[in-house]
């Protein structure tokens, strides 16, 4: 279902959806009010929900349509203002699925590839995390003529190899490296907030795939959800122990030896994995600087930005966690590196923060 003010944003979308094949259009709507009373008739599967639409704009009408459609899988969509950044990270904290910047004129979303693409791939990655979490159970195949024989088992999905836990106090954990990109802002937020005490142990560093404007209010976001100094850094600037450094929103962010110091290096070159930030500039830097005293975490995204840094990183015997499927929105870039066997434990989100505590206090789980 797609929610927009805009009749040439609503009809542009709902083409681009019916030409790629994998998707119904079972409703629009222009404005929040109409939407809720639309959105159990419709009963969709996704919706694309604009922030700024007159009567009822997207953050008042976000609750009603969970409420109403409890499931359903929001995306919600604002041009690149500080306001309109802020508003889009407190609807995930309300339970939408994602957000997605778009451009700021008629013209501009008629053009940009780029925005078609980008919204594109979202809803592919959402749509078959959903088909995945969702799909009935295979109905009963009847066998020899016997209306009543069992259906045969579904081959089993293959146990996922993780790496033999590190020898416990062996290497101190010197940083945290944390990399997440479709719903990561949540899942970030969750596992750095439950870390209490043990964040005041390290510099913490954040790739979160997000676009200029949004980084920083995702660093003020997680400043006040933490207690902690959190902001995108500078370049050139020295790691600090007890500091969030979240990378800036079309910049790689990486790191130098700066004799004993370690520095931010921060640079526009090409993206990585068609990212930019990209997890992999931090984990290869950090497995460089690092070695074996890193300490990383790979969570919900899709895409497989992070494999390579992560090799990178347990060659040189550092640390690596993945979240799991049953709780990542999008299970791309942790089950790239779990289904690599780079991944020295796979845990679901509510049980990241309690390893990484172990960890940070010097002990292994």
């Amino acid at each position: 279902m797609i929610v927009d003010d805009s009749v040439v944003v609503r009809g542009l979308v709902s083409r681009w959806l019916t030409e790629d094949g994998g998707f119904e259009v079972v409703g629009t709507a222009a404005n929040g009010r109409a939407a809720i009373d639309l959105i159990e008739r419709a009963a969709p599967d996704l919706v694309l929900l604009d922030l700024e639409m007159p009567e009822v704009d997207g953050f008042t009408a976000l609750p009603k349509l969970l409420e109403r459609r409890p499931g359903v899988s929001v995306v919600v969509i604002s041009t690149l203002t500080h306001r309109n950044a802020d508003v889009s990270l407190k609807c995930l904290s309300l339970g939408a699925t994602d957000y997605l910047a778009k451009p700021d004129s008629h013209r501009g979303v008629t053009t940009s590839t780029t925005f078609r693409a980008e919204l594109l791939a979202k809803l592919h990655a959402l749509g078959g995390a959903r088909r995945r979490r969702f799909a009935p159970a295979a109905p009963a195949v009847p066998s020899r003529g016997r209306l009543d024989a069992p259906a045969p088992a579904a081959p089993a999905a293959p146990a996922l190899r993780t790496l033999p836990r590190p020898r416990a106090g062996l290497v101190a954990p010197r940083a945290l490296l944390v990399g997440a990109s479709t719903g990561g802002p949540r899942a970030v937020a969750q596992v750095l907030g439950g870390l209490g005490a043990s964040l005041q142990r390290v510099p913490i560093l954040v790739v979160q795939h997000m676009p200029p404007i949004f980084t920083a209010v995702f660093a003020e976001h997680l400043a006040t959800h933490t207690g902690m100094i959190a902001r995108e850094p500078e370049h050139g600037e020295r790691l600090t122990a007890g500091r969030i450094y979240v990378a800036p929103g079309g910049r790689h962010m990486g790191l130098a030896k700066d004799g004993t110091a370690v520095s931010i290096r921060l640079d526009d070159s090409p993206p990585v994995n068609f990212c930019r930030p990209a997890v992999d500039v931090l984990f290869r830097d950090a497995a460089a600087v690092f070695g074996a005293s890193a300490l990383a975490v790979v969570l919900t995204g899709m895409g497989s930005d992070g494999t390579n840094g992560a090799r990178a990183l347990v060659e040189t015997g550092a640390t690596m966690i993945a979240q799991d499927e049953a709780t990542s929105t999008v299970w791309g870039m942790p089950g790239s590196i779990a289904k690599a066997g780079l991944a020295h434990e796979i845990l679901p989100l509510d049980g990241i923060a309690p390893a990484l505590k172990t960890l940070l206090s010097g002990a292994h789980p």
